[in-house]
């Protein structure tokens, strides 16, 4: 790599020529409408930061059973995919790339969510510590249940359905959300995998659903437009392993059989700091991947240019800065001062705090 490189480089992902090295990380915003369909203003809202080399779209659950949170969007129907059509159509007009994160948070959610009010389902029974966010406020997790091994290849036909409706809906491809403690990496770890079959026990067995969605996705999307997102050493969502080390080096190696396009790192904790205790250094990851690596967590212009610069990542996923600075690409360019998030607007309502943060030029 070399020092030529820097933010607003372009750079060839797969198939596609992004104008800079600068991808919107997912951001869940908590604005779809009745039935899990995006948001009337989200083709606003992402058009308007279409400047991105490349949007991570937010989380967006494969199945009703996928759902976790209040008034996040689904791709498993056709009313959903139409709202999404709307989506990717403004970005392209705008001479954007945008990719569909695919979710499904397993035992992060609530019964009051779920389909039924049934219990949410997890590779094992064991609750939480936390709190869901339902369409009634907060409630405390509770104990999932643990899905059957006649139920595991229908979770994988959730995701292959998901990723032929990404394509219906006019996404540049995917990214396969195994990251922050959602149902792939509650499967990977054995904090929350306890299980005795052919998917639990062993690294090998505990990343077999894993490698199994991976399969299935890249049946329907070439690897080139396929990401996946993980997190090795991040608590989030009470999450552990004894051995991440290990898990995520075996994980990253087997990834590589499928040719996928990138692999999503957060660095650290998920939105704190990126040094972990008894954390390990995360570029034996970004070398053991034969793809693109998309360094993520709390990146400012002076690090996102440092990681580029000496080949430590080759494109930098920037989160909340992108909420109140749809014009971030621009600003970083200019070393300008960005707007601070309101975090009051953060989740829920609608255009205020969603697409109204001012531009440069406004």
């Amino acid at each position: 790599m070399s020092a030529n490189i820097n933010l607003f480089s372009p750079v060839v992902l797969g198939p596609l020529t992004l104008q800079n090295r600068i991808a919107m990380a997912p951001l869940t915003r908590s604005r779809a409408q009745t039935g899990d369909i995006p948001s009337e203003l989200a083709p606003q809202y992402y058009a308007q930061r279409a400047s991105a080399g490349l949007i991570i779209a937010e989380a967006t659950q494969i199945s009703a059973q996928g759902k976790g949170y209040a008034f996040t969007p689904g791709i498993y129907n056709d009313a959903q995919v139409n709202g999404w059509k709307k989506i990717t159509e403004a970005v392209h007009a705008k001479g954007g790339h945008i990719f569909l994160q695919l979710w499904h948070v397993g035992r992060i959610s609530h019964s009051s969510l779920q389909t039924g009010g049934v219990l949410p389902v997890a590779p094992s029974a064991i609750r939480p510590e936390g709190q869901a966010f339902t369409e009634t406020g907060f409630a405390p997790f509770e104990t999932p249940r643990a899905l059957q091994l006649a139920e595991l290849p229908g979770i994988v036909e959730q995701y292959r359905n998901a990723a032929r409706n990404a394509l219906a809906a006019g996404f540049d491809g995917v990214e396969i959300h195994a990251a922050n403690g959602y149902l792939l990496d509650q499967f990977l770890r054995d904090k929350t995998n306890t299980r005795s079959d052919a998917y639990g026990g062993s690294i090998e067995n505990r990343a077999r659903l894993l490698l199994e969605v991976v399969q299935a996705v890249t049946e329907i999307i070439p690897g080139e437009r396929v990401g996946i997102r993980l997190s090795p050493v991040s608590p989030a969502n009470d999450i552990a392993d004894s051995n991440p080390e290990a898990l995520f080096s075996y994980v990253v190696e087997q990834l590589n059989r499928f040719n996928l396009v990138y692999l999503h790192l957060v660095e650290g904790a998920t939105g704190g700091p990126r040094e972990v205790a008894d954390g390990f250094d995360l570029q034996i990851l970004r070398k053991l991947f034969k793809g693109m690596y998309i360094a993520n967590n709390g990146y400012d212009r002076p690090m996102a240019e440092q990681a580029l610069s000496s080949g430590a990542a080759d494109l930098i996923a920037f989160g909340r800065p992108f909420i109140s600075n749809p014009d971030l690409v621009e600003r970083l360019q200019r070393n300008a001062a960005l707007t601070p998030v309101d975090a009051s607007t953060l989740y829920g309502g609608g255009a205020a705090g969603y697409i109204d943060y001012p531009t440069l030029a406004a």
